[in-house]
C-alpha cells in the first residue's frame, strides 16, 4: 500500500474510535490538555483532516479517549 492509502487507513481508524465513543475534536483536546499534550481542536481537525500525523499523536489520542484495545486489519 503507499503511504497515502497507510496514513488514511490510520486516519480512519481514529476517526472510527471518536464516533464510536461519541468525543468531539473539543472533547478530545479537553482530554490531551488533562495529560499535558496542548492541542487545540482546530490543530487536532487540521492534523487528523491530513492524515499525516506522528504515532505519538495517535497513541495519545487513544489513551485520551480510553481506547484500550485496537483491532488492526490487513491492508
Amino acid at each position: 500500500m503507499p503511504d497515502k492509502e497507510w496514513q488514511d487507513h490510520v486516519k480512519g481508524i481514529l476517526k472510527a474510535e471518536l464516533k464510536r465513543r461519541n468525543i468531539s475534536y473539543k472533547q478530545l483536546a479537553e482530554r490531551l490538555e488533562a495529560m499535558g499534550i496542548h492541542e487545540s481542536d482546530r490543530n487536532i481537525n487540521n492534523k487528523i483532516s491530513r492524515g499525516g500525523f506522528s504515532a505519538a499523536f495517535f497513541i495519545q489520542c487513544l489513551l485520551a479517549i480510553g481506547c484500550q484495545n485496537l483491532h488492526l486489519e490487513s491492508g
